[in-house]
């Protein structure tokens, strides 16, 4: 891909390796560089320090700051402080837990930076596994359980700040935001700077971030990061997607910078404490340390190497973790050189996902050929016992058990597929309730697999004692689509229009003779309606789920 006159989305752009991509990004010439990070004073001097750079000059350094997990209109908040009230924490649960349309993902700083800034590329520096794995999952559990067995009762307010630590949900929304943000903007390539959490180690790693070894919550970040890297991969499998790519580094990565000077920590100077009165041990650890230490008054300052995110290392710490057979070193520079080189188009070896892709295994020869004895003997039995095999709404969701009846339905009131798509969709309402009346056994069917069916005059419903679509409002018709056999009149209407397109696009596109240019399904192009072969149009054509990949 060539970068020059293009547009790039740097999220994280600050950071160690953010800073070092963008350096060589520059000579390439984009259009417009937006470097995007947690705060307004990282992101501006990222810009500021590209701005330095003698490749800067005709390319547009934009600033953008904000937690790109929460509301656009919360990118001056921090999500601790959001966690303090109850308006915060119901916005975030909202966010996390709720059913969000489409147009609710907009919200979302993340979506609205891509709908912004159009950007052909976007580069995602940001550690996002740490981000979500440190809301640390065990220690709020442990509070709640300390305090039940303490005999005390959590509070909404106890439940719901638990709640928000969970990692699945924060890690699944935010690949939704960034998935429907691309296809908005356009975006033609996605690349990840991913993680192993380790450092590349395995679980016998020796270093944590301050926990005690071994640490839950590092592991919970190795979690969180291959969970994040296997839905990129079904993300790069998504049709209308960008090109989806992530290189992660398994070394620490070091260095932006070694100097004296106060030493930093969370962004504030460590303060300088000392104790000259010893403590009896039995009092140690139960008593307040107040005015048995000395505040000095003074920070702790020393020689350090600046390791980005991964914060301030001394000597003796550097050493360690560099050492030969420990986490060893990478440089922003290589993982640079990697990631341009991916964007550009040039295989590195580097690229977890098509490593994933290729390493997977897909459909065969064998199980296609399986298949149709599968199918053939499905049929003989179903002949032999006088039963129709529909559905049992145990692959779902719902609407294919939906419609899949609504399908067999039509194959007992019309010959074939071409005479249904002629039908009066008035006269197929009647017809369809009066077969639903009449045959106990169909009736029986939907009912009992918890799918409930909605009558012509869509006031009133036939339903078994658990439904498995039920609306979480006033019951209303609209809620048919997700899962219950609809026999009105639009219903049918519906199913005309699909049986229209069905007939232009499986059974009248050229055969076999014409080469091999179309997907030939003898079954599906027989003319005859067929339950699955029509779900199966309707899945991968009109709800866009499509495989791409075999």
């Amino acid at each position: 891909m060539d970068i020059k006159g293009r547009n790039i989305l740097m999220l994280g752009g600050s950071g160690l390796v953010g800073i070092a991509i963008a350096r060589k990004l520059l000579p390439l010439k984009p259009a417009r560089l937006v470097i995007a990070a947690l705060r307004q004073d990282e992101s501006e001097e990222g810009v500021a320090t590209l701005r330095r750079e003698p490749d800067a000059e005709g390319v547009e350094l934009v600033a953008e700051w904000g937690d790109i997990l929460l509301r656009a209109s919360r990118r001056d908040e921090s999500r601790t402080a959001m966690l303090e009230t109850d308006e915060g924490r119901a916005e975030i649960l909202d966010d996390l837990l709720g059913h969000l349309k489409e147009e609710d993902f907009s919200r979302n700083l993340l979506y609205m930076l891509l709908e912004q800034h159009e950007p052909s590329i976007v580069i995602d520096c940001v550690n996002t596994a740490t981000a979500i794995a440190y809301q640390d999952l065990f220690t709020s559990a442990g509070r709640l359980r300390d305090l039940m067995w303490s005999g005390g009762k959590p509070t909404v307010a106890d439940i719901e700040a638990h709640l928000t630590t969970l990692y699945l949900p924060q890690l699944i929304r935010h690949v939704q935001v960034l998935m429907h943000g691309m296809r908005r903007a356009r975006t033609e390539v996605y690349l990840k700077i991913g993680t192993s959490g380790t450092g590349g180690m395995g679980l016998n790693v020796p270093f944590t971030h301050s926990e005690e070894r071994p640490s839950a919550t590092l592991l919970s970040k190795s979690s969180v990061s291959g969970a994040h890297s296997a839905l990129l991969f079904l993300m790069g499998r998504t049709p209308d997607s960008p090109v989806v790519k992530e290189v992660k580094p398994t070394a620490a990565v070091a260095w932006k910078r070694i100097t004296y000077g106060p030493v930093r920590k969370a962004g504030k100077p460590i303060r300088r404490f000392d104790c000259r009165n010893p403590v009896d041990l039995s009092e140690a650890f139960t008593a307040s340390p107040e005015g048995r230490c000395i505040d000095t008054g003074e920070a702790l300052e020393s020689v350090y190497l600046d390791a980005g995110e991964n914060g301030l290392f001394s000597l003796g710490e550097y050493e360690t973790i560099s050492a030969l057979g420990l986490m060893e070193i990478i440089t922003p520079e290589e993982i640079a050189d990697a990631a341009i080189a991916e964007i550009r188009g040039r295989p590195t070896g580097r690229d977890i996902v098509g490593a994933l892709d290729a390493a997977t295994m897909g459909p065969t020869y064998r199980g296609g050929a399986l298949r149709e004895t599968a199918l053939r003997y499905m049929e003989e039995l179903e002949s032999e016992h006088d039963v129709r095999s529909v559905a049992f709404e145990m692959l779902g969701p719902p609407r294919l058990s939906k419609l899949l009846f609504e399908a067999e339905i039509l194959r007992r009131l019309f010959p074939d597929v071409r005479r249904g798509a002629e039908l009066d969709p008035a006269a197929t309402a009647a017809r369809s309730l009066e077969l639903i009346e009449s045959d106990d056994r169909l009736r029986s069917d939907v009912l009992s697999i918890g799918i409930p069916v909605l009558l012509p005059d869509g006031k009133r419903m036939l339903r078994g004692p658990r439904v498995s679509v039920e609306p979480d409002g006033p019951p209303d018709p609209v809620w048919a689509n997700r899962g219950w056999v609809d026999l009105r009149p639009e219903s049918w209407s519906r199913w005309r229009d699909r049986l229209v397109s069905y007939i232009e696009e499986v059974l009248d596109v050229p055969g076999a003779e014409f080469g091999s240019g179309t997907d030939l399904d003898v079954r599906a192009r027989s003319g005859d309606i067929r339950p699955g072969a029509l779900a199966a149009y309707v899945f991968r054509f009109e709800d866009e789920g499509e495989r791409m990949k075999r």
